[in-house]
């Protein structure tokens, strides 16, 4: 399936003027980079030589770089703890362009950190600090108001829900309930325990391990995903449910009953992780720009096969995807 160029520059055109709401887990990404030469003396674990740090977006975060990185606006609507992490998250996300105001500073938590050991392009440990409980009735109260001013200001609603204690009973039902009520297309990455939180949404972009999880069984084929995307898109009574598939691609189920599938466009794939962000962020922002749900999903899936070169997450612009469309095109007739 395809898209024009002169269709995808006029969906990309647009990206600009929509504005994208992120209601989610906010994370910092730490990474620690070096190199391994030896084993420790003190136990049988390599030593990390380490060569370098670096810091990136994470969960809700990086969803809201990707929407910035298009070149729409975004802002975020999460919890954060008053704390280093916190405030260096914030600063990052301001320097990027994000709409911070929203976010809620909880000081009896803390800020939601990955830190990831890297030696020679491999993950030797990742060591998290979080505090994955419901927040208090307080806090949940003021999330809650922050969400509605969000909904009202904007084009569409993103759902990045990492279980991580934000994304909740207490506020997501109410939160889609309004956002539907006032129009407002509804993209979700999802979360298991929170399935049936999500019934009417515009599209659902859980991974294969969660739809598979959803619907309580592993999916090992065609016939298995095929039987959990409707199942999962009766269910939901979503407008689309895009199972993301890393190297595969992707499967779209839409309400009617058309099923397709898009194979990834990478040529080389290095690291799945933050896959799915890019996808929520581009299929959104597109869906708000007036493209089609296929037509979305397309641009989605270009974005994804360009952030899965990379190790760790990574965002994407619309010039990129233009690109890879172009090289894809290119190929195509070479072939």
């Amino acid at each position: 399936m395809r898209i024009s160029r002169e269709r995808l520059r006029e969906v990309l055109d647009r990206f600009a003027a929509v504005r994208v709401s992120i209601f989610g887990d906010l994370m910092l990404d730490r990474y620690v980079w070096g190199d391994v030469t030896r084993i420790s003396p003190e136990a049988p674990v390599p030593v990390v030589e380490v060569t370098r740090d670096s810091v990136r977006f994470g969960g809700a975060a990086n969803v809201a770089e990707n929407v910035a990185s298009l070149g729409a606006g975004a802002s975020v609507v999460g919890l954060l703890g008053d704390d280093a992490a916190g405030r260096e998250l914030l600063d990052l996300l301001r320097g990027r362009g994000v709409d911070v105001e929203r976010a809620v500073v909880d000081p009896t938590r803390p800020t939601t950190t990955k830190t990831r050991i890297i030696a020679h392009s491999q993950q030797v440990v990742r060591a998290d600090r979080e505090d994955a409980s419901d927040p208090s009735a307080d806090v949940s109260v003021e999330i809650a108001r922050r969400l509605e001013e969000a909904i009202g200001d904007s084009d569409v609603l993103v759902v990045s829900d990492y279980g991580k204690g934000v994304v909740t009973g207490a506020v997501l039902p109410d939160a889609i309930a309004l956002a539907r009520s006032a129009g407002k297309i509804i993209c979700v990455d999802p979360k298991e325990s929170h399935f049936d939180s999500y019934v009417g949404v515009t599209a659902l972009t859980p991974n294969q391990k969660e739809a598979g999880n959803a619907v309580g069984r592993r999916i090992r084929s065609d016939a298995d995903l095929k039987l959990a995307g409707w199942e999962l898109s009766r269910r939901l009574e979503a407008e689309c449910v895009v199972i993301t598939r890393g190297e595969r691609g992707m499967s779209l189920f839409l309400k009617g009953g058309e099923h397709v599938h898009l194979p990834t466009v990478a040529r080389e794939v290095y690291d799945v992780t933050g896959a799915g962000d890019t996808v929520v962020s581009a299929l959104a922002t597109a869906l708000a720009a007036g493209a089609s749900m296929i037509e979305a999903a397309l641009i989605a899936n270009h974005a994804a096969g360009i952030v899965i070169r990379e190790i760790g997450t990574a965002s994407v612009t619309c010039d990129e995807i233009e690109r890879s469309f172009a090289d894809a095109e290119e190929e195509g007739e070479r072939g």
